[in-house]
């Protein structure tokens, strides 16, 4: 928490942003701010060197005072075993959950439902960070079109049961949604 300030009321909140737009950071300084105890649930798997770089990246990057759970899949249960009163716990990132998925076979529109439905339902703070994908080219394969297409669908359903979305870029937060009261947390 910054010094000299009392901490901020967090209420669920989606962030959204390109790749190295900053989104990460600023959910992790959300959540740090909050004064709330800590979890980060990593959807990433370290399946190549480059990957397994970046994971320690974030780990470092983040620092100390964080507990780390890591489910590349079955994201609504754990998130429901890591929410509780007093604590916050920030999803990275709805993006690579949602291609392990795809690459698992499952129902993404089905899974989408069960995490939207659960959100709408959880008391506690959770911050997710998912990407904005539908801002550039048109991918040139079906599967990209249809990870594209699933990552929109994605982070609408997220936004419309969440109170708060930011979008950010070069690193700043854009509100495009403050809605209800902090959660009680």
């Amino acid at each position: 928490m910054p010094q000299n300030s009392s901490p901020i009321a967090l209420s669920a909140t989606l962030v959204l942003g390109g790749a190295r737009s900053g989104k990460s950071r600023f959910a992790e300084s959300r959540a740090r701010d909050s004064g709330l105890e800590r979890v980060y649930l990593a959807t990433a798997t370290a399946g190549d060197p480059e990957m397994a770089a970046r994971i320690a990246h974030h780990r470092e990057r983040r620092g100390d005072g964080w507990r780390t759970v890591e489910e590349p899949l079955a994201l609504v249960a754990a998130l429901a075993r890591a929410a509780g009163p007093g604590r916050v716990v920030l999803v990275d990132c709805l993006t690579l959950w949602l291609s392990n998925l795809m690459h698992a076979g499952r129902d993404v529109d089905v899974e989408t439902g069960v995490l939207a439905a659960w959100l709408r339902e959880n008391p506690h703070p959770v911050v997710l960070v998912s990407n904005e994908v539908g801002l550039g080219l048109v991918p040139e394969t079906p599967l990209g079109r249809a990870f594209r297409d699933a990552q929109g669908r994605l982070n609408q359903a997220v936004a419309e049961v969440l109170p708060d979305v930011a979008f950010v870029a070069a690193g700043l937060p854009l509100w495009l949604k403050r809605g209800s009261k902090a959660n009680p947390s």
